[in-house]
């Protein structure tokens, strides 16, 4: 009897050890195939619909169950907006894992208006990692460019010249749905249009696993991309009214464009393409003021006063084709090219130009004379990618990824001098031109394990190769005989190759509050720099390597669901490019030679940041504290050529470090009323020399970037936004302050199909100073420069945006920020 009881008990335990089955799968949402967080996913028996057991899916969407016995079931997901997704005949077998895959969860239209009521569109999610933006809630970018985009987002700034930095800090990479792009990013930015990004991750101490090149960390530019099975469209046009002031410009400014976005999904496939022209024209001034001295102390000043203006036309096109042959394969296939020209144009009047001893005697009467000079930059670029992902049974993945990138840029410098009588007498007429085709080639191998108790361990290779070349021409009129002629010393080749090698490991998890990730990245690289010029004064080839680890780690305690408080470590590389190393002197104004340094060594960061974030009801507040420490500080300098002419050099000047804190809130004092504010303040110091003159400056320095929103009604809503950022030192002198306010009403017909938005950009009505830049350098009893760049204000922009979806994926994309809420 004994015998027979532990023969059935062994028998009992046996079928409930050994035929366990498990399933496993992931929830998103159908209208944007994004994990959808909180759903709750029920598992019932056929025979009689018991319930056996139930799961809320994780932030990742996922969810499983375990310690199944074998037999027939089905599974329901429900969730708030949603419809309820049913799925049957689902069959456990012995020791089976069942795998889902994706859960699709349509859009219930019903009650969709009732989750408008009282969700709203978060502005930024906090990651342990990185910082997500939502594109569409600046509204003040809509019809203009990723860098519209960019300049809203709290530690970014753009300055009156259109250069962006990060915390201070201008070296940044840039990718565009997590590719990076080899050029110069600026070019990219200016001709990816606003309307087609969906978000900006911003990650400021990145981990190993990506490159580790960008002093100010990664920009992702994520474009927008319809999941849904079906037909998205949408096309967007941009008009600007004509503008209010000319400046005494010899043209007037142009703004228009259109962009348009098409997606299918069916099936296997997904097929996506678009294209945007943009003519972005800005009207504008500069007022000058130079001094130099010379040797035996003769002071030669030469104010100045004229056209500062812009004309800009961008094209752009992209194509994308997914291929899931099954769950555990992807293939896709990018292209993304485009081409830019953007003339600037400077007419300048130089007046009072007078020549003056150490005791303040004129020795040379007030000289009079006007420059022509306008400078046209063009550029043409292609990129293409080939990706490949594969999925294991034990759920570890592989992935490779190719990418090629062509950029020709060019484009000549005219200059020209004219005096006497209405300035009609040819003093001095010189050109410049440029052809700089660049190469570039990426490819990676990526491999994750399968998930361990110690966490995820992810491991790859990564070879870059850049090839950028460049002819330079350099050219001057002989006034005796009318023909233009080659200035041998200025003229030169410039080629620049560099190969990197680089292979990571990277360890991340969770483990009960803590979320953690540790990483180690080994880099080698190998420059090779050409350098030859007609006269022959200086031929020969310059060689940099490195072989450098750079670590990284990042660390996140959940103190609760609505407070957490992490901290990260970076260390990154600035490699310097091809034009800040081209040691020829090139012609940029009358008053200024322009040449880079072609022993410039790279760059060297080392970023730590501490921060929290704190979630209270529907508001969100964040705080970081960082430090960033520079070696080999690359900056643009100025040394005396002649009287009248200042050399502009980049070069490497000591050493940099910034201290900060960057703060930011998103508050919703009402259903309809919002406010997001990023503040960023940091200490900035600069230790070094330039030509044995030692450079000991220190400053505060401090940016704002905010909007307010109004919801009027459901379809109706205003917007004010401010950007602002205080002076800044630079390592001979300073930057001024420059800000720009705007204000935006947005209007939806048709469902949200149709959509108005009225800007007016730079707002200012002549009471402030809106849109203008002072730029100063100096040297002690050498020389003194200073530039007020006075840009165009008070601009009216009308943007019209179409989508045709009868998925309706606008309220799919609300849906989706109400579930971002609850990550923060």
């Amino acid at each position: 009897m004994n015998k027979l009881f532990t023969t059935l008990l062994f028998c009992f335990l046996g079928q409930f050890i050994f035929a366990q089955g498990r399933i496993t799968g992931k929830v998103v949402d159908a209208s944007e195939n994004a994990a959808i967080e909180f759903v709750s996913v029920a598992l019932y028996t056929s025979n009689d619909s018991s319930l056996v057991t139930g799961a809320i899916t994780k932030s990742d969407g996922s969810f499983s169950f375990s310690k199944l016995k074998t037999g027939n079931y089905y599974l329901t997901a429900q969730f708030m907006g949603f419809e309820t997704k049913q799925l049957n005949e689902l069959k456990i077998q012995k020791g089976e894992t069942l795998e889902l895959g994706n859960i699709s969860m349509i859009p219930n239209e019903k009650l969709l208006d009732e989750v408008e009521v009282s969700g709203k569109k978060v502005t930024a999610m906090h990651k342990i990692d990185r910082q997500v933006f939502e594109s569409d809630n600046f509204q003040s970018s809509q019809g203009g460019s990723a860098v519209d985009v960019l300049k809203n987002l709290p530690s970014v700034t753009v300055n009156a010249n259109g250069e962006i930095s990060a915390r201070g800090a201008n070296g940044f990479v840039v990718l565009i749905n997590g590719k990076p792009v080899q050029g110069d990013p600026s070019i990219i930015l200016g001709q990816l249009p606003a309307n087609a990004i969906k978000n900006v991750e911003l990650v400021t101490a990145p981990s190993a696993k990506y490159d580790p090149e960008g002093k100010g960390g990664l920009i992702n530019i994520v474009t927008s991309k319809e999941a849904m099975e079906g037909t998205f469209a949408q096309i967007n046009t941009r008009i600007g009214l004509p503008s209010i002031e000319d400046y005494d410009n010899k043209e007037a400014a142009q703004r228009y464009g259109a962009d348009f976005t098409f997606n299918q999904k069916k099936g296997k496939w997904d097929i996506s393409l678009g294209a945007s022209y943009q003519r972005s024209d800005k009207s504008g001034r500069r007022e000058g003021d130079v001094w130099t001295i010379n040797e035996e102390g003769i002071k030669t000043s030469f104010p100045s006063d004229g056209e500062r203006s812009f004309d800009e036309e961008n094209y752009s096109g992209r194509f994308t084709l997914g291929f899931e042959p099954t769950k555990n394969d992807n293939f896709n296939l990018s292209f993304f090219g485009g081409k830019r020209n953007k003339e600037r144009r400077a007419d300048i009047e130089y007046y009072n130009n007078v020549k003056t001893n150490a005791a303040g005697d004129i020795v040379r009467e007030p000289y009079q004379y006007y420059n022509e000079n306008l400078r046209i930059r063009t550029g043409d670029f292609a990129l293409g990618s080939f990706d490949y992902s594969h999925k294991f049974g034990n759920e570890s993945r592989i992935s490779t990824s190719f990418l090629y990138e062509y950029t020709m840029l060019g484009g000549p410098t005219t200059n020209l001098n004219l005096d006497g009588d209405g300035y009609t007498n040819v003093v001095q007429d010189q050109f410049n031109d440029n052809t700089n085709p660049l190469h570039g080639m990426r490819f990676q191998l990526d491999y994750q394990l399968k998930p361990l108790p110690i966490g995820q361990i992810e491991m790859g290779y990564q070879f870059r190769h850049l090839d950028h070349k460049g002819d330079f021409e350099y050219k001057e009129r002989n006034l005796e005989t009318g023909e233009f002629e080659t200035v041998p010393e200025y003229t030169s080749t410039v080629n620049l190759e560099r190969i990197l090698h680089s292979g990571y490991a990277q360890l991340s998890g969770k483990k009960g509050q803590w979320t953690y990730g540790a990483g180690l990245r080994l880099e080698h690289m190998d420059r090779k720099l050409e350098l030859a010029d007609e006269a022959e004064t200086r031929n020969e080839t310059l060689y940099e390597d490195y072989l450098k680890l750079f670590p990284s780690a990042n660390l996140q305690y959940a103190a609760s669901d609505n407070f957490k408080i992490k901290g990260a470590y970076s260390k990154r590389v600035q490699r310097t490019t091809t034009f800040k190393m081209n040691p020829f002197r090139e012609r940029e104004h009358s008053e200024t030679l322009e040449q880079g340094d072609a022993e410039l060594l790279p760059e060297f960061i080392d970023l730590v940041e501490l921060g929290v974030v704190k979630n209270i009801g529907d508001h969100t507040l964040s705080a970081t504290a960082y430090y960033r420490h520079v070696q080999n500080l690359v900056n643009r300098v100025n040394r005396v050529y002649n009287d009248s002419i200042l050399d502009r050099i980049y070069s490497n000047v000591g050493v940099a470090n910034a201290y900060g804190l960057e703060l930011s809130a998103d508050v919703n004092p009402t259903r309809w009323w919002n406010v997001y504010a990023g503040v960023n303040m940091y200490q900035y110091k600069i230790d070094g020399e330039y030509d044995n003159d030692p450079i000991n400056s220190s400053t505060m320095v401090y940016s704002i970037n905010a909007n307010t929103t109004f919801d009027l009604s459901p379809t109706l809503s205003v917007q004010w936004a401010i950007n602002y950022i205080s002076d800044r030192i630079t390592a001979q002198g300073e930057d001024s302050r420059f800000y720009s306010p705007n204000l935006t009403v947005k209007k939806s017909f048709m469902n949200n199909r149709l959509t108005a938005t009225f800007q007016w950009l730079n707002m200012d009505l002549g009471l402030l100073n809106t849109n203008e830049q002072r730029i100063s350098t100096w040297r002690e009893g050498e020389f003194y420069t200073t530039t007020n760049y006075v840009y165009e204000v008070d601009m009216l922009m009308l943007n019209i945006s179409y989508t045709l979806n009868s998925n309706n994926k606008n309220k799919g994309k609300f849906i989706k920020s109400i579930f971002g809420a609850q990550e923060f």
